[in-house]
């Protein structure tokens, strides 16, 4: 045998060796990176939950055996005894009492922290043994005094319930959420991170900055800062799949990153986060220890009890989002979990007596085309709770048209009130799927008739129609709808197209603007436009949280 005939074997045969290495390299990387199953994650949970209840006996309000145990366990959806939730709920009146309504003179996340536990038990931070505990997140100067962690965390707070800020007297600095965001963009670093102080990049703090902004990523400066957070985080990652902070490698650290991840919905075996075949999940799971719950770093020093709770929720959060439900603090689908004792009266103290409340009947309820929609957090609200469904079982059309009948089927669903038969319109017909839907609302007011004996159910609804039914609504749950006609021409010469308006929809429509149930921030009206499906969504979805029915 020729020697060039020798080496040319020996080229092929290095080279399909090479081929060869390069696949098995590439299978042990992708056998690595799924190493950690769903059955291990729920396994680490169960076992952990076990753990955290036999420690955690009592809830406190505290960052370590409080608000995060809590906001763990009720998101989990995990059965916890009753009295777990009573009594913490009764912790926080009492401490609430004491103090006056007043937890931190300086450190307002105390706020936001309680608010989320909350929230996560269907309870009412707006009135918590007589306090608002969201007034003070108002103050902008108080809330941003202790730094990043601020505006941070009153985003959460306030985005998980879709909480109005209330109009706080006593700040100096009204606060509105364009003002937290902006605060948080302005301390990003130059290397693309976040960090409490200093210029390098903290994962910790990083993580936890893109969980604030991710619901905003529909702005172009959010959606930047994002993406430049997100690289640096990739760049951050040590080779096993984790982080550290001050160089120290821990939990926590790599918590708020997978909470980040699972905010933004990127999968964990992303190939900018899959490290040597080890992912974030895999490097978490190496502090659990069964019966014992997480460590904070790998030889067992630090506080274990604030990095089991972390981790609880933040393992949480990746089976919520693994199975397509909302996030950890995206709570639009809780349900009280206080006993009836403990529950606060829903409603606005005037509201009709049939007017009811609506329980979430499918939590985490959410259509394909909405994912980047303006008003997915409307949509999913009202779907949660059966008010609205989709053209079929996974789209929901938010740009089409609503007709009249379906307006008036979503309104009396919206209000919890029973179907009613009426005669009134004689293109209503009693075999109608909408008959007991249109009865109702006439029944009560909520709607009239296109002329003393038609209803045109099929007919495309206005904006402005829709204002005066949503008015209607409003009034019957309590709301006060007067306006003057004074204040109503006040409210509507804003707009470029007043005069356009009917005149019988014009104090509706004022009241709708007043409360912003329509946003003010619209050039025009457009009284006459065809209402889409999603606007309607959103005015509904507003008008029930401003009643206090959501």
């Amino acid at each position: 045998m020729s020697g060039r005939l020798c080496n040319r074997i020996r080229s092929t045969s290095l080279m399909l060796l090479i081929i060869l290495t390069g696949l098995s390299l590439a299978l042990n990387a992708a056998t690595a990176a799924a190493s950690v199953s769903s059955k291990d994650v729920d396994s680490a949970v169960t076992d952990t939950i076990a753990f955290m209840l036999s420690t955690v006996k009592e809830p406190q309000v505290g960052s370590v055996g409080g608000e995060w145990a809590i906001i763990g366990l009720a998101r989990s959806g995990y059965t916890v005894p009753q009295h777990y939730y009573d009594d913490y709920y009764s912790h926080v009146e009492q401490v609430v009492t004491a103090n006056r309504g007043v937890l931190s003179e300086k450190k307002y996340t105390e706020y936001s922290r309680l608010i989320l536990a909350l929230r996560a038990i269907g309870a009412d931070p707006a009135n918590v043994a007589g306090y608002n505990l969201l007034m003070p997140l108002g103050d902008y100067d108080k809330t941003v005094w202790q730094g990043i962690n601020g505006p941070i965390f009153a985003l959460l707070a306030l985005d998980s319930g879709n909480y109005e800020i209330p109009f706080n007297k006593s700040a100096v600095t009204h606060a509105t959420r364009e003002m937290y965001i902006e605060d948080i963009l302005s301390q990003q670093l130059k290397d693309g991170g976040f960090a409490l102080s200093g210029l390098a990049a903290d994962p910790d703090i990083t993580g936890m900055a893109i969980q604030a902004l991710a619901k905003y990523q529909n702005r172009t400066s959010v959606k930047a800062a994002i993406e430049k957070a997100i690289q640096t985080l990739s760049r951050l990652q040590d080779d096993d799949g984790g982080y550290a902070s001050l160089g120290v490698k821990n939990a926590e650290s790599t918590i708020q990153v997978l909470m980040a991840l699972c905010e933004l919905s990127i999968p964990l075996d992303d190939s900018r986060f899959a490290k040597n075949g080890k992912t974030i999940l895999d490097h978490l799971l190496t502090y659990y220890s069964k019966g014992q719950g997480f460590r904070h770093t790998a030889d067992g020093s630090g506080v274990t009890g604030m990095s089991t709770e972390q981790a609880l929720y933040g393992l949480v959060n990746y089976q919520r989002t693994a199975a397509g439900r909302s996030s950890l603090y995206r709570m639009n689908d809780v349900v009280s979990l206080l006993s009836s004792n403990h529950q606060a009266d829903v409603g606005l103290p005037n509201k009709h007596k049939d007017v009811q409340v609506m329980p979430v009947v499918e939590p985490g309820k959410t259509f394909s085309d909405i994912r980047e929609h303006a008003n997915k957090t409307a949509i999913e609200a009202l779907a949660a709770r059966g008010i609205i469904s989709g053209i079929n079982a996974t789209t929901f059309a938010p740009n089409q048209s609503m007709t009249r009948a379906e307006f008036a089927a979503i309104m009396t669903k919206g209000l919890g009130l029973k179907p009613k038969a009426t005669n009134a319109f004689k293109d209503i017909t009693p075999a109608s799927w909408y008959s007991g839907a249109v009865g109702t609302a006439y029944t009560y007011g909520i709607v009239k008739g296109t002329s003393t004996a038609a209803f045109s159910p099929d007919r495309t609804i206005s904006k402005q129609e829709a204002a005066v039914m949503i008015a209607n609504a409003a009034k019957l749950c309590g709301m006060n709808t007067a306006l003057s006609t004074l204040e109503t021409r006040d409210m509507l010469a804003q707009f470029g197209d007043y005069t356009k308006t009917a005149e019988w929809a014009r104090a509706a429509l004022a009241f709708n603007y007043r409360e912003n149930i329509l946003s003010q921030d619209a050039w025009n009206i457009e009284p006459s436009a065809a209402a889409k499906r999603a606007e309607m969504a959103d005015m509904l979805y507003r008008m029930l949280t401003a009643a206090k029915l959501l």
